[in-house]
């Protein structure tokens, strides 16, 4: 405990007034200890030198009082509560009043995603509960960022294709009326089309959530189908607060969605059936979730200027009190290690109480190590292309027609080719279009070039509008290739790929007189090659643990259409005043709902199955071949796809339906593999929330741990050898035998090369020896691979990244 005496002047320290003042060992050092010396020196003296001395005091408490708070996330020790408080907000409180600070400093406090509380503090205080026996640690609040019809055909959800273990498809997706998603997003817009709850039966009786209210936002909006409405803005409030350090734009809190990404998320995991929908005619037909029957809540955590992880871990927190079985999170940061790792820390509760924790990998592709939300009992979701394109074409003065996509709905521009404009400098703004870039007097009525790259695609339409450009070609760079993502755009405008994007640059740079035409053809199916890995997508490398091969996996995640929040235009822009019901959009955030809504009919189908289990389903039923029956391609470069772009292949959900075999891993084990990490107990306590945790059980390796997939790490070592244990969910008497493989700077053994399961739910162990060959050298090289265990009737695969570091 802090003596304020310690830190005052010599004048005053032996007075013998001040000196061990007893009242003062009651307080930290802080406004309010100030406002008792200020008074104690009123009474003690009344020389000059006392009166500014209490001038000086004054103003140093004032500035203490006003100085700059932030949202801190405390965790506690849960185990160490006095018995004097009844529960442990009680305790929270009290901790916090310690320290003197105001009644609206405490935040939220959590209970069920972690053992702790959000708090608004000033420095002092972090200092101060970092010292209390009863903290494990004070962390700062994260800011995180959202990872922003066909699919279902496309996954094969739209037919019935006969009986998967005795039962239909069919009967698999109305079981899903007990299955309820719960999605961390924008909020919901619940007049959509998407939730109505027509012909669905009474909400399951042990759902404990509920629908909150607001100034826009009605508890009656929700129904049978949309059954759960909350909101979570204190993290963004602090921050945007006077004292925080994000500028407030006018919101109102409440559940709605004025932003779109939400509604567009949860309508893609459990959207009802809805008929001609479109996106101001593109992509028209029957839009529908994947599972149609289970339910939605919706819990809104993310604001204008982002999501927090106070709001999410306090939205997690309440999800898993609610009851959902499946959570769907298209948002993430940075990597970090798991115990600061907000998303990761109420996804391992949500995984020990039966949840389905599904995250989007991040949409820093094609860079590698961009990966978000890796934590292994995650299931981290890429993305990938649908076999749907809207095809728009660009035609030079040279008669040269070149192919791209749009999804611009106007009048168009006529037949009229006319001027064609280019920066012809370096990377300057003027080539990227960025705001106040053009000068109106070169671009007024023509088309303009824009490069891809730094701000949105949409934005730079809306630039070369505003300078009285009539059309625009988006053309892409390196860094984002062949890929193309089509967009709403407010003028004429066609996106094409880097290839075709160079040879327009030159064209404009070798013709005195450059001239083109926008043209529009709609939608088109059956598009080959597809699925190609979005370049967008973000890529392993694992960073925080590389002996974990991340993504898991990826689905459709390209110009996806779902429903829409009506408050805003498809483009996202202020000056875009189109509405429209549904929208098509693209990223990894577009992907992890796919995934989870197949996560909810693998729930439907086998509700005792663990997270694992239905993750192993997944990942090991997942396809690495396209519809050209050649391997999977990568939008950002003309070479085949490897695991650290689309881990165990795109998802297949009827496979996964019947996978045969599964990895399943227990809460036990994520303990002993993060034992095996280099983090203290208290590190693994944060993570785990027990108080008994010893780590007396550790893995060999972290790879060790029974995972559906494979990363050998070559360092010092030539050999690396792990055990897997597979689990019969399939027929009894089922054989399978051990396919790998064979690269020339790795020999692979595995021991038994074959499996019989008598029963079903039999448990079978093998062993892998990875072994790198003497004489190849591949520092800092990878490589990749698979072990796939057959029989007639499953391919049970696993995709192998070899590294030499």
């Amino acid at each position: 405990m802090l003596f304020i005496t310690d830190t005052g002047p010599s004048n005053l320290r032996d007075s013998g007034c001040l000196h061990n003042t007893p009242i003062f060992s009651h307080f930290p050092f802080s406004f309010f200890k100030f406002i008792l010396f200020t008074v104690t020196v009123i009474l003690c003296s009344s020389s000059m030198a006392g009166i500014w001395l209490l001038a000086a005091l004054l103003l140093l408490s004032l500035s203490i009082s006003t100085a700059a708070k932030q949202t801190y996330i405390v965790h506690m020790k849960h185990n160490t509560k006095p018995d004097s408080f009844p529960t442990h907000h009680d305790w929270y409180t009290a901790s916090l009043q310690s320290l003197a600070s105001t009644p609206d400093s405490l935040l939220y406090t959590y209970t069920n995603a972690f053992d702790g509380f959000a708090a608004s503090l000033s420095d002092e205080e972090v200092a101060l509960l970092k010292q209390s026996q009863s903290v494990v640690d004070v962390y700062e609040d994260t800011l995180y960022s959202l990872h922003t019809t066909r699919t279902p055909a496309f996954l094969g959800l739209n037919t019935d294709l006969g009986p998967l273990d005795g039962r239909h498809a069919l009967d698999i997706n109305q079981a899903s009326n007990d299955v309820i998603v719960g999605v961390l997003d924008t909020g919901i817009w619940p007049e959509s089309k998407s939730f109505s709850d027509s012909g669905m039966p009474e909400i399951p009786t042990r759902w404990k959530g509920e629908c909150e209210s607001g100034p826009d936002f009605s508890p009656k909006l929700c129904n049978k189908k949309l059954i759960g409405a909350r909101y979570f803005s204190k993290g963004y409030n602090m921050a945007s607060s006077g004292r925080g350090y994000l500028k407030k734009r006018k919101e109102i809190e409440s559940p709605r969605d004025r932003d779109g990404h939400g509604t567009h998320t949860a309508s893609t995991a459990a959207g009802s059936q809805v008929a001609n929908a479109s996106l101001l005619g593109y992509a028209s037909g029957t839009a529908r979730g994947m599972a149609t029957h289970a339910r939605v809540a919706s819990y809104k955590v993310c604001w204008t200027s982002g999501c927090f992880g106070s709001d999410i871990l306090a939205g997690m927190d309440r999800a898993i009190a609610d009851g959902v079985d499946v959570l769907s999170l298209s948002l993430g940061g940075g990597s970090a290690p798991y115990y600061r790792d907000t998303i990761a820390i109420g996804a391992f509760t949500a995984m020990e109480r039966g949840i389905f924790v599904s995250c989007s990998a991040g949409n820093s592709g094609p860079s590698i190590a961009s990966l978000a939300n890796v934590a292994p009992w995650i299931m981290t979701v890429g993305a990938g292309t649908l076999d749907r394109d809207f095809p728009a074409y660009a035609v030079m003065g040279n008669k040269k027609r070149f192919a791209g996509v749009s999804l611009y709905s106007g009048a168009g521009m006529g037949g009229k080719p006319v001027g064609l404009v280019y920066n012809k400098g370096g990377n300057s703004t003027s080539n990227l279009c960025m705001p106040g870039s053009l000068e109106p007097k070169l671009v007024r009525g023509k088309v303009v070039i824009c490069d891809r790259g730094i701000n949105p695609r949409v934005e730079k339409g809306a630039v070369v509008r505003d300078a009285g450009g009539v059309g625009m070609i988006l053309a892409n760079t390196a860094e984002s290739g062949e890929e193309l993502v089509a967009d709403s755009h407010l003028l004429p405008a066609v996106a094409v790929g880097r290839k075709i994007g160079d040879v327009i640059r030159e064209y404009v740079k070798s013709d005195p007189n450059p001239t083109a035409v926008l043209s529009f053809e709609g939608t088109v199916l059956n598009v080959r090659p597809s699925p190609v890995v979005a370049a967008f997508s973000s890529r392993g490398p694992n960073l925080v643990t590389r002996e974990i091969l991340k993504p898991d996996l990826i689905g459709p995640g390209v110009n996806i259409l779902a429903a829409w929040s009506e408050t805003i235009g498809p483009t996202g822009l202020e000056t875009d005043t189109r509405k429209t019901e549904f929208n098509i959009m693209s990223g990894t955030s577009m992907s992890c709902p796919h995934i989870s809504g197949v996560a909810a009919l693998l729930k439907a189908a086998h509700p005792t199955w663990s997270p694992s289990a239905m993750k192993s389903a997944l990942m090991t039923t997942a396809y690495v071949i396209d519809n050209t029956n050649s391997s999977l391609q990568d939008a950002a470069g003309s070479a085949p796809s490897s695991p650290w772009a689309h881990g165990s292949g795109h998802v297949d959900p009827l496979k996964a339906l019947s996978p045969g075999l599964v990895y399943d891993i227990s809460t036990d084990e994520y303990i002993a593999f993060l034992c095996s990490l280099d983090y203290t107990i208290e590190h693994v306590q944060a993570i785990v929330k027990r108080p008994n945790i010893t780590c007396s059980r550790k893995l060999s390796n972290p790879g060790d741990l029974n995972y559906p997939s494979f990363s050998v790490v070559f360092a010092n070592n030539r050999v690396v050898r792990y055990t897997r244990e597979l689990t019969n969910v399939g027929a009894a008497g089922s054989t399978y035998e051990v396919d790998v493989t064979r690269l020339p700077a790795v020999q692979v053994t595995v021991n038994p090369s074959k499996l019989v399961f008598k029963n079903v739910g039999d448990k079978l162990r093998y062993t892998v020896t990875f072994v790198a060959k003497k004489g190849v050298s591949l520092n800092g090289r990878s490589e990749f691979g698979a072990i796939v265990w057959r029989n007639a009737q499953h391919q049970v695969r696993s995709p192998v990244a070899y590294s030499w570091t």
